[in-house]
């Protein structure tokens, strides 16, 4: 088997209606999102329904995701963590150890103002997953925010994860990274990678076209597109060294594409541009996993 597997996501309303035909292209993992909520999902039978579709296969479940705010202090808030206690509680029954999700944020104030929130959300939550034997991993979007202000993730930039792993000191809370939210910030994926590997437990298999003559000339607050996330194969990123970097820290988990973003491969495209993403992956990966011969 392969150390490192490339999948997909998919949304757990379709893991019936889309999963059984993706499968024959060759995706060997799925990460199941929820969405905001988790809230009114049969976890057992939805377990149940996706261990019929995978038996016998090659294919997986390489995580459950929720992606919503569980540092609000409101009901929408509650209802964010309630979904992580579901995810958490339910990931091995779809035979995963990973619940992804966003960090969460306080809307409009500075990322280290929401540290000590983030510590009295995720101190109980990395413990609940620890005593079930779960590891959570939190999405590097900024999701519209910087710094100072705006988005509901404080977990995009390695000062931020400092300062997250050092408030919640688990050894079970890690990243789910993905190159490109780090190129539209400017930033060396490769640089970073290298520094920050051990922590990655799984990715997000989106990438990124920077059109730096548009910058050059423009700017970037013309109005004028300067960046567009693209589908692992079509973007500017090397996976060849980003799977190299993975496995020389020891990485062993999945890249699961992030579809639906791609300028040019969506609409009828769409699956044309993420089967293309997957086979462009497992080359860069190596190809044909061939065993060592005996002397």
């Amino acid at each position: 088997m392969h150390d490192i597997q490339i999948g997909t996501m998919i949304g757990a309303g379709n893991v019936s209606k889309i999963m059984p035909k993706l499968i024959p292209y060759g995706f060997e993992t799925f990460s199941v999102n929820f969405g905001e909520s988790a809230a009114g999902c049969d976890m057992e039978q939805l377990a149940k329904v996706t261990a019929g579709i995978i038996e016998g296969t090659h294919s997986s479940v390489s995580s459950l995701a929720t992606y919503s705010n569980p540092l609000l202090d409101t009901e929408k808030g509650e209802a964010a963590v309630n979904s992580l206690e579901i995810l958490i509680n339910s990931a091995r029954l779809f035979g995963t150890d990973l619940v992804a999700c966003f960090a969460g944020r306080l809307p409009d104030l500075p990322v280290d103002a929401s540290i000590p929130r983030f510590k009295e959300v995720f101190t109980p939550l990395a413990k609940l997953a620890k005593d079930k034997g779960v590891r959570i991993a939190f999405e590097n979007c900024p999701m519209g925010g910087d710094w100072n202000q705006g988005g509901i993730n404080i977990a995009y930039s390695p000062k931020a994860w400092e300062m997250i792993f050092d408030a919640v000191p688990y050894d079970n809370i890690g990243l789910q990274w993905e190159p490109c939210h780090q190129m539209a910030q400017f930033i060396d994926p490769i640089a970073q990678l290298r520094k920050w590997a051990g922590k990655v437990f799984c990715l997000h298999g989106k990438d990124a076209t920077v059109a730096w003559d548009i910058i050059k000339e423009q700017g970037i607050h013309s109005g004028e597109t300067y960046l567009w996330h693209r589908t692992p194969g079509f973007g500017d990123c090397s996976w060849t060294d980003i799977i190299s970097i993975l496995r020389m820290s020891g990485f062993k988990g999945s890249i699961d594409i992030e579809g639906w973003h791609d300028p040019v491969y969506r609409g009828d495209l769409e699956y044309t541009g993420q089967v293309h993403a997957l086979n462009y992956l497992k080359s860069c990966r190596g190809g044909e996993l061939i065993p060592n011969f005996e002397a």
